[in-house]
């Protein structure tokens, strides 16, 4: 009954969503997190079950750090009565949402918003998840393209996904001695919701923007997760990988 098991941050839709699919895939039992919408989170547990795979969705507000040992105790929980385990073997910080608003007109409510949900959550959120991290775990941080290319409108949104970069490294340093690697994984354009999602106008540029001329799908960045999360990735630490299409290069 013991097998892998890893932790999804926002795995109700979008690239949490595909990346929990895509690991029960590759073998991996899956714990993933919704804030709002619980529907959305149980269907993609059906789906992994339809496909002989096991997973679990638990609530979790990544913005309330006081939340998060009671958190830990509902993961504890569920590795013992679904898998029969007592640890974890993956972490994948990705919840999020996006804000498009220029500086001038940011509010400190949203700029504190941001910062819990991308910065903040994710720090302490891997504190508290850290004692139940195997040796040869491993833990992706989902950060942004926009951290490289400055694109107006998405300051605080970008700066706290580069300070998920830096911290990012500085992870990968402090937990290496326990056998953890942690990487990045920066998402160029991709048809997801985030931020109100993509219309026609603003996909057509941001494909005219990327070398293959497209913008990207939710899987595509999946992929790359999952294989960070994998033993095919053992010897990949302390970075952070763009999956963009090349994105203005």
């Amino acid at each position: 009954m013991n097998s892998k098991v890893i932790v999804i941050t926002g795995g109700s839709r979008g690239i949490g969503a595909k990346t929990a699919m895509e690991a029960a895939r590759r073998g991996f039992g899956v714990i993933l997190t919704y804030n709002t919408a619980p529907d959305a989170a149980h269907a993609v547990v059906r789906a992994i079950e339809a496909n002989e795979g096991k997973a679990v969705a638990l609530r979790l507000d990544v913005s309330n750090t006081s939340s998060f040992a009671a958190f830990r105790s509902e993961v504890e929980k569920a590795l013992k009565e679904t898998w029969g385990s007592s640890h974890l073997n993956g972490l994948v910080n990705n919840a999020g949402y996006g804000l498009f608003r220029p500086i001038a007109a940011v509010t400190e409510e949203q700029f504190d918003g941001l910062f819990n949900v991308h910065l903040k959550g994710p720090f302490f959120l891997t504190q508290s998840l850290l004692p139940l991290l195997c040796n040869g775990a491993s833990i992706v941080n989902l950060t942004s393209a926009t951290t490289r290319v400055a694109t107006a409108g998405v300051a605080p949104y970008a700066s706290f996904k580069g300070g998920l970069q830096v911290l990012t490294r500085y992870m990968a340093k402090e937990f290496g001695e326990q056998g953890i690697r942690v990487n990045s994984v920066s998402p160029g354009p991709i048809r997801t919701e985030l931020g109100g999602g993509l219309n026609d106008e603003f996909e057509a540029l941001l494909s005219s923007q990327t070398a293959l001329g497209r913008v990207g799908e939710p899987e595509e960045v999946a992929r790359v997760i999952t294989s960070l999360l994998t033993e095919d990735s053992g010897w990949i630490n302390a970075q952070d990988i763009e999956v963009s299409g090349g994105y203005v290069v």
